[in-house]
């Protein structure tokens, strides 16, 4: 019987990488063979993101370039999953009739029976959403639920059955619900998802009401997943969740995280990242387990949001200016070669034009490496819509542009001051674009310093392809803008 060629499109973060590479694990264990391009398919799986309207954007056009292929009669079904098919359900199925199934996270676990279904001319309802924020979750709760996104704490290497070096997915686990993951990337780098969900209530994010509360891995379980990474080829673990910071309270843990940086550096892996480390939850044990742990980089993903205490309380965030500086000042006396990103959040309901100038002094004072600025925009059910002294949409966009410009100015500024610095860098392959040209048998290779997460800018080498994934070390030569070269 003919394999079903099926590819998926993943879209939007991280953690959602790793939901793509459990959907296609999860098809390749049901008579679907993966293919790398939408048109060669019969079914074009969209894992969407919801996030921001950007990012709904882009995924609504996926699932439409994808309904165009159908029309041309390669392409048979499109399906739309992730956190857009999770937050809208049945509304989104009624406003872009173009996908054929829209399935929630619970659909997951039967996706590929639903799939079957579809090609077999049924019908599928759509995923009827529902706020997960109101749904209760002790930790004992938590320990024991089996949704299709959470493991039980039980599993053990060996009943997790890890396949061995040169196979291309985790072989279906049992119980029989449980994630199994497949690559879609040869990166030398890979996101493992250590919680989903997210316990805090900050007033511009809709993510709790679609992803629901926080729920940590259990560690053993994470240990396995990295491990078989590393025999997949990784060389870094890229520690992904909503608010990583909170690893292990929902199971009464408060230490977790740390013991877990411990257990991850005992993998054969040379590098371990962690991302979105809440400021108000960076502890003196964190910052020295990031500091002394073999293998986890001197890098900290903290996002801010704002530097003004007024705009901060009504986004229901903790910190202001002087706090933030002070954390960050306690982290480079921990780790001074340390390499510090954030995103900020311009226009808030409320945000003033003195606001605004406490951002920009702060910009100008923490040395950051990297800087992501977004614009507000009101999300449905949050609390920010609610909030009066919403901006005109004008004044919203000239003060995050104004913002911009300047956090593109202090981070290429950080970026100079490193010059001379010796750094090590993870090769993530050969420079496409040729930057820095051949020479000789040298030609241009691109990767990431251990103080650069995979968006805050690339660093340039010249090398040989066969240096892909490996480390190298040497001293920064020039810069230009949050890109380092050697």
């Amino acid at each position: 019987m003919a394999l079903t060629p099926l590819h998926i499109v993943p879209l939007g973060c991280a953690r959602n990488d790793v939901d793509s590479e459990e959907l296609a694990a999860r098809f390749a264990d049901s008579g679907f063979t993966l293919v790398s391009q939408p048109e060669d398919a019969e079914v074009v799986v969209v894992n969407t993101c919801g996030f921001i309207d950007a990012a709904k954007q882009e995924s609504i056009d996926e699932i439409m370039a994808a309904s165009e292929l159908k029309e041309q009669g390669k392409v048979k079904t499109v399906i739309a999953t992730g956190c857009l098919a999770e937050r809208y359900g049945s509304q989104l199925a009624d406003s872009l009739p173009e996908a054929d199934a829209v399935v929630g996270f619970e659909g997951y676990s039967d996706i590929a029976n639903t799939v079957r279904a579809l090609l077999a001319g049924g019908h599928v309802d759509a995923h009827v959403p529902q706020d997960r924020r109101l749904i209760p979750l002790t930790p004992i709760e938590s320990h024991t639920r089996t949704s299709p996104h959470v493991l039980t704490p039980h599993i053990t290497e060996q009943t997790l059955r890890v396949s061995p070096v040169g196979t291309d997915h985790i072989p279906l686990p049992t119980p029989p619900w449980l994630p199994t993951r497949t690559r879609l990337s040869d990166s030398p780098t890979a996101p493992l998802k250590i919680a989903t969900g997210c316990d805090r209530r900050c007033a511009f994010c809709a993510i709790p009401a679609f992803r629901g509360g926080l729920v940590s891995r259990p560690p053993e379980e994470i240990i396995v997943e990295a491990k078989w990474l590393a025999d997949q080829g990784v060389r870094e673990l890229f520690l992904v969740s909503e608010n990583t910071t909170s690893y292990g309270k929902d199971r009464g843990d408060l230490d977790a995280l740390p013991r877990l940086l411990a257990c991850l550096s005992e993998v054969d892996v040379d590098w371990v990242r962690l991302s979105y480390l809440q400021p108000a939850e960076v502890k003196p044990s964190l910052i020295d387990a990031i500091a002394s742990t073999p293998k986890v980089v001197p890098y900290f993903d903290l996002p801010f949001q704002h530097a003004s205490k007024t705009v901060l309380k009504r986004m229901r965030r903790f910190g202001d200016y002087d706090s933030f500086l002070t954390l960050l000042d306690r982290i480079r006396m921990a780790i001074p070669n340390v390499g510090v990103r954030t995103n900020v959040i311009v226009g808030f309901p409320g945000e003033k034009e003195s606001d605004v100038a406490t951002l920009l002094d702060f910009l100008g004072e923490a040395r950051l490496d990297a800087v992501g600025v977004f614009a507000y925009s009101d999300e449905e059910g949050t609390e920010g819509a609610t909030l009066d002294g919403h901006l005109d949409e004008e004044e919203i966009a000239a003060r995050t542009s104004e913002v911009s410009q300047w956090a593109d100015t202090v981070t290429a500024l950080q970026a100079e001051s490193r010059i001379g610095q010796d750094v090590e860098i993870l090769i993530d392959g050969v420079d496409e674009d040729d930057t820095l040209g051949r020479q000789g048998a040298s030609i241009s290779l691109v990767g990431h310093a251990a103080q650069q997460g995979p968006e805050d800018g690339r660093t340039f080498l010249r090398g040989t392809p066969d240096q892909r994934g490996h480390i190298v070390k040497a001293p920064i030569v020039s810069t230009e803008g949050v890109d380092w070269f050697l």
